[in-house]
């Protein structure tokens, strides 16, 4: 006997282990708390007790314990009154043919105002416990405590209270997976993860972030970038949604703060806050200008960003698949800070209207084009920088103003007669491809009759001879 029992303690303690360490690995796997775990067993366990022993209607909590592996069960009770139930009024009838069933029930309402009625819940005694009863288990008890009664050990289930734990189980672990996914990359919103791409529907392009799946929309795309299957691409996450089937994760490439990012990731000084980032204007695949500061003596902010022989920018353009970035110093001064803004394009003159946050900026005449930029996209990204509008004025080595407009009209101009010189060039080239190959023919022609008579004259000669 004894040695049966020591054996049976044995087995005893090594499913204890087993299940601890199935807990542990279920924690892992899943990356969910061990608090998690042990609800959700709480809650199959439950289940399974009320399918087999317990009534409808009936509310049932269980306590597992993780050392000995055994569980408790209480029926779970809400104290009550007329102000928040309804409760039946009994009446006795005379019909002696309903000895048994001697009570007829009937609901009261309660009236919440004079035009309108309001059912209140009904009082189940499955669920709620009259604050009389109550005072008798309790005496200080109040209406909304809640009162547990223990129950019955039970350790035999049936085969249905059984299936009855597993979906509870499963259903209530991946509920705490989608959870734990949810939480860790609602903390990531904000930062730059690397990610494969797993696959693409029409101009969709789903990205492979390790855990989860995060979609990158065709307006948060650069344009003019490929991708492929299988590429490892950094992306930017831009939101996170709680969804039925997991976090709904949005992705992004064209977002200002994945430049920031960016330069965090790859200038020591930025990220311990030596160098500071205080404004970035972005037009995804084609520039950027950012603005750094650093209260620090000694410290070049720009040179910090730039890096020895341009590798820290260049490892950021190379990521952005060949952005421009203009990396400009950051100033109190408006007037600094906007001609600071508007390189590589030197200002003479910063003139400003501090009501209505415009100014306008002066430049040489030869640099009017260069302040502008390309379909006015150095002046338009200076503007989103500097959060002030901005007007561009060229003046001449004479003093004269220049109007940009009529400057664009000019080069319009000079690149419609620059055009009509190329036509007439193509057309003279052509013509004298033609002439040549004219020339090309009579000669052809004349050599071709010239061998024709020397071949004449060669068979006269040979009758001749004969």
């Amino acid at each position: 006997m004894t040695r049966k029992k020591v054996s049976s303690q044995k087995e005893e303690k090594k499913d204890k282990a087993e299940f601890g360490s199935a807990i542990a690995q279920i924690c892992e796997e899943k990356g969910i708390s061990k608090e998690k775990v042990v609800e959700t067993i709480e809650a199959a366990l439950a289940a399974a007790y009320k399918k087999d022993y317990g009534k409808r209607g009936q509310n049932i909590r269980s306590v597992f314990n993780e050392v000995s592996g055994s569980a408790k069960f209480f029926l779970v009770k809400e104290v009550v009154d007329e102000s928040t139930r309804e409760f039946p009024i009994e009446t006795e009838e005379d019909d002696e043919e309903q000895s048994k069933e001697s009570k007829k029930i009937s609901f009261r309402k309660e009236v919440k105002n004079e035009n309108e009625e309001e059912k209140i819940a009904r009082f189940n005694p499955e669920r709620d416990l009259r604050l009389e009863e109550a005072k008798k288990i309790k005496k200080d008890a109040q209406v909304g405590d809640i009162i547990e009664t223990e129950l019955e050990q039970k350790e035999d289930y049936g085969r249905v209270a059984a299936q009855t734990a597993k979906q509870v189980i499963i259903q209530r672990i991946r509920e705490a997976e989608r959870d734990a996914m949810f939480e860790e990359y609602k903390n990531k919103e904000g930062e730059v993860v690397n990610g494969v791409v797993q696959r693409m529907e029409g101009r969709n392009i789903f990205v492979d972030l390790g855990k989860s799946i995060g979609v990158l929309f065709p307006s948060e795309q650069i344009e003019r970038e490929d991708h492929r299957i299988g590429q490892r691409i950094k992306v930017y996450i831009a939101n996170v949604d709680a969804g039925s089937k997991g976090p709904g994760i949005t992705l992004s490439r064209v977002h200002p703060d994945m430049v920031k990012v960016l330069f965090e990731l790859e200038v020591p000084e930025i990220f311990s806050g030596v160098v500071e980032i205080k404004s970035i204007a972005r037009e995804a695949g084609q520039r950027t200008k950012i603005a750094v500061f650093s209260q620090e003596e000694g410290v070049d902010p720009i040179g910090s960003c730039v890096g020895q022989k341009g590798t820290r920018v260049q490892a950021i353009i190379d990521e952005l698949n060949g952005e421009k970035i203009d990396i400009v110093l950051w100033n109190e001064n408006p007037e600094k800070f906007i001609s600071a803004a508007l390189s590589p394009a030197k200002v003479l003159r910063i003139d400003l209207e501090e009501g209505r946050k415009e100014a306008v900026a002066t430049v040489p005449e030869d640099q009017l084009s260069l302040a502008i930029g390309k379909r006015g996209q150095n002046v338009r990204l200076a503007a989103k920088l500097t959060d002030w509008k901005i007007d561009i004025v060229g003046v001449s080595p004479g003093g004269e103003e220049i109007n940009p407009e009529e400057v664009a009209k000019k080069e319009s101009v000079e690149n419609i007669e620059k055009t009509e010189d190329d036509k007439e060039l193509n057309e003279k080239n052509s013509q004298n491809k033609v002439e040549s190959t004219d020339d090309l023919k009579d000669a052809e022609k004349i050599n071709s009759s010239v061998e024709t008579e020397k071949s004449v004259d060669d068979e006269s000669k040979e009758e001749t001879l004969k």
